[in-house]
């Protein structure tokens, strides 16, 4: 046994007999006078002195033990103080085991603190350390000296040296911990690491053996131990951790079964190295038979047919045998009754082995008895308001206590974002066929401060500072915070904008699922044009009200001033008419139609959205324009993990009324990362005669891109953009389309996104140069 180990253990004993032979206090009082009765008659006893006592060595002080204690001399004893404490001691860090008791004197009480301190650390050894230096491994070991020994903090480091090596690439590295005595009398110790390094090489195959049904890049993709990446040193690829291999191992069996192959086997696992030190894992498999579903079969059902049964299923008679879908195929049968209030309907899916390779099924069911709402509470909203979590449950007292609408409300309380924990589930109530539905919740913070950079061949280097409130309430002075507003205050600048919003959002306006937000916004650009500066300042309402699933609309309004200032001599009469200032007010209305799977990475879907708008007349301003523009993407996921993404764009604006013309800043324009790659910022569209853009009142556009992986969070691109921009409004001709092909690089970086394109132009229509390269990167911190 470790020395370490084995000091504990007996200075425990030596604690447990100081502890068992002192006096009892119970036993003395029994022995006491009875004036000592009297006194118990009366109240606690009264401290007259506290004694600490120490087993083993002593490494903190009598008056830091004293510091601790509650417990005073003349005060009277109490048990609740003396295990506050006892626990108090216990949070320094030094104690080992402490122990407070008492023993009768005088006429009152002396309290004894019997404690046992941890050992002091005084040295750090590194053993074995050739390829890496013991000042390195030190500071991953972020272990101070001088300080109680703590098993958890010694062996944490252990494992930051582990992960220290396995991040060079020494996968096979070895780190074992022990914890020596160095002067038994003053209580101090070392902690020695003993490290066998093995050699160096990160993983750069993985491979199966036996696969002949499943192919090696399908199990690949259910483990989550990977062969080194490009970015191994940041995604951490490439390691190999035992535990996790396991894991993956226990994974593609999963997978296996889920195909068919209920009786695979890992056989082996080899572990082999390259001449270069890299390492290879082959996994060995046997995959066995594969089995297919026989006869389907339901019993211990009422209210409910078997044909009902068998249509809610997936799984059919010859399908693959599939564990996991036949537990959803259970859970879509439990669905079904939970819906009708079946609350505790329960659905055990039972296999049997048939003939000819295949397996019946049988769904036996217990259906219960059928429930509805009695009341409905919720428990640990502590700053959230009733209200707000009401509102997103879907089922009300007296209704069908569906199990569905249940989970439904479930979801839509974590989307929120203001939980760590959301939980409902039936209570009963003592009543038949009636339930109570209990919501319990565990509040999280939902404020955040976030700093940031960002870069772009658009706009340049910019950093943001930005405050967020996702659980507002602005009626809630000071906290702020329970009523389900949206707050938010941005601040950015860079080389070429400055930009400063503060926006507040009512989801819920008039308690009704109507959205209300407003924005107060100044925005300042150089990016725009080399020619003239632009700045705009002003407010903007939204109202948003989902219609239908996937679909919403919003009505807005914006008031905002824009400035065209800082014109340099020389220009053209197109680009002077611009300078000065104009006032824009404007009503518009949108539809969005959005059945993406993500917003982030989206695989399947498309999303459509049309706006219109028109400023002036009775609305004031100077400004009387109107437009509309047309958008929408369609995804489609591939083989391979492929995606084909097709996206098209139309948008007119044009003056009405008494307005003389459209200003440069409502009007489109094409070319730069955002849209034709191959060209750029502004540059496809009308000029003026020295080449400057001035936009148009007519834009179409088209995009197809290909994207598919590379590695885990690394995917490819090639890319064809189409698109056109005219002086005249609705002139859709295309005279004058330009297009570009290119190809380029999306990452997933824990820091953010990056996007990197490089465009060719094949039609220029009056542009400028060749290919262009596009870099949108964006880092939060």
């Amino acid at each position: 046994m470790p020395f370490f180990s084995l000091r504990r253990c007996c200075l425990r004993i030596l604690l447990g007999l100081a502890v068992a032979s002192a006096p009892c206090v119970s036993a003395l009082r029994a022995q006491s006078p009875p004036e000592a009765n009297e006194q118990q008659r009366q109240g606690p006893p009264i401290v007259r002195s506290i004694d600490v006592q120490y087993i083993g060595p002593v490494t903190i002080s009598r008056e830091r033990v004293l510091a601790q204690l509650r417990t005073k001399v003349g005060q009277p004893y109490s048990e609740i103080v003396a295990e506050e404490d006892i626990r108090n001691l216990f949070s320094t860090g030094a104690a080992e085991n402490v122990r407070i008791f008492g023993e009768p004197q005088g006429d009152g009480l002396r309290v004894i603190v019997a404690i046992q301190t941890r050992s002091i650390l005084t040295e750090i050894e590194i053993d074995g350390a050739t390829r890496m230096s013991a000042k390195r491994l030190r500071k991953a070991l972020g272990i101070k000296l001088n300080t109680p020994v703590h098993e958890e903090d010694l062996e944490k480091g252990r494992q930051k040296i582990f992960d220290t090596y396995q991040a060079h690439g020494f996968t096979d590295v070895d780190v074992k911990l022990r914890v020596e005595a160095i002067d038994p009398k003053r209580a101090t110790s070392r902690a020695v690491y003993t490290i066998t390094e093995g050699p160096q090489g990160a993983i750069s195959l993985i491979d199966f053996e036996g696969n002949a049904h499943i192919s090696a890049r399908a199990l690949r993709k259910q483990m989550k131990t990977k062969k080194r990446s490009i970015i191994g040193f940041i995604d951490k690829s490439g390691r190999l951790d035992e535990a996790q291999l396991q894991q993956d191992l226990q994974s593609v069996r999963e997978y296996y079964q889920n195909h068919g192959f209920v009786d695979m086997q890992v056989r082996e696992v080899r572990k082999e190295r390259s001449a270069t030190g890299r390492l290879h894992i082959v996994v060995v498999v046997d995959e066995g038979a594969q089995y297919h579903v026989g006869r389907i079969s339901a019993v211990g059902f009422e209210n409910t047919t078997e044909e009902k049964i068998k249509a809610l299923l997936k799984v059919k008679e010859g399908s693959v045998y599939s564990p996991k879908a036949i537990r959803e195929d259970a859970k879509a049968i439990a669905d079904a009754y939970g819906a009708g209030g079946y609350v505790d309907t329960d659905v055990i899916p039972e296999s049997a082995p048939a003939r000819g390779g295949s397996i019946d099924l049988t769904y036996r069911i217990k259906e219960g008895e059928r429930a509805f709402v009695e009341r409905i509470s919720i428990v640990g909203n502590t700053r959230t308001k009733d209200k707000v979590i009401r509102r997103e449950v879907l089922i009300t007292p007296g209704d069908v206590f569906n199990t569905v609408r249940v989970d439904t409300s479930k979801k839509r309380l974590e989307n929120l974002g203001y939980f760590s924990k959301v939980e409902a589930y039936p209570v009963d109530t003592g009543v038949e066929g009636r339930k109570d539905l209990e919501i319990q919740v565990e509040e999280k913070r939902t404020g955040s401060l976030n700093f940031g950079a960002g870069f772009s061949t658009v706009d340049s280097l910019l950093g943001f500072v930005e405050l967020t409130q996702g659980n507002f309430d602005i009626t809630n002075w000071p906290n702020f915070t329970g009523g389900g507003q949206k707050f938010r205050i941005r601040l950015q600048g860079g080389t070429e904008r400055k930009d400063a919003e503060v926006s507040l959002v009512e989801p819920w306006f008039l308690d009704r699922p109507l959205s209300l937000g407003g924005t107060i916004f100044y925005h300042e650009a150089t990016f725009l044009s080399n020619l003239y500066d632009q700045r705009s300042y002003g407010l903007s309402l939204e109202l948003r009200k989902p219609l239908r699933p996937y679909l919403y609309g919003t009505l807005g309004y914006s008031l905002q001033d824009y400035d065209i200032y800082n014109v340099v001599l020389g220009v053209t009469p197109d680009i002077l008419a611009e300078e000065g200032s104009s006032t824009k007010s404007q009503v518009s209305g949108s539809l969005v139609w959005d059945r993406r799977d993500s917003s982030f990475l989206t695989r399947h879907g498309e999303r459509m959205s049309l706006t219109t708008y028109v400023a002036g007349g009775v609305l004031g301003g100077t400004e009387q324009i109107y437009g509309f523009d047309l958008e929408g993407s369609k995804y489609f996921l591939l083989p391979g993990d492929t995606i084909l993404l097709i996206n098209a764009e139309a948008a007119v604006v044009d003056n009405w009324g008494e307005g003389s013309r459209v200003r440069i800043y409502d009007r489109l324009f094409l070319g730069g990362a955002n849209n034709l790659r191959g060209f750029d910022f502004r540059d496809v569209g009308p000029k003026d005669a020295h080449g400057e853009p001035l936009g148009g009142k007519t834009l179409a556009r088209a995009t197809v891109e290909y994207t598919f992986p590379i590695i885990e969070k690394v995917r490819g691109a090639l890319f064809y953009d189409t698109g056109f921009v005219e002086g005249d409004a609705y002139d859709f001709s295309t005279s004058n389309l330009a297009s570009d092909v290119g190809f380029g690089v999306r990452l997933d970086l824990p820091v953010g996104p990056l996007r990197i394109d490089y465009g060719f132009p094949i039609e220029k229509a009056g542009t400028h140069g060749g290919g262009k390269f596009n870099f949108n990167v964006g880092y939060q911190f």
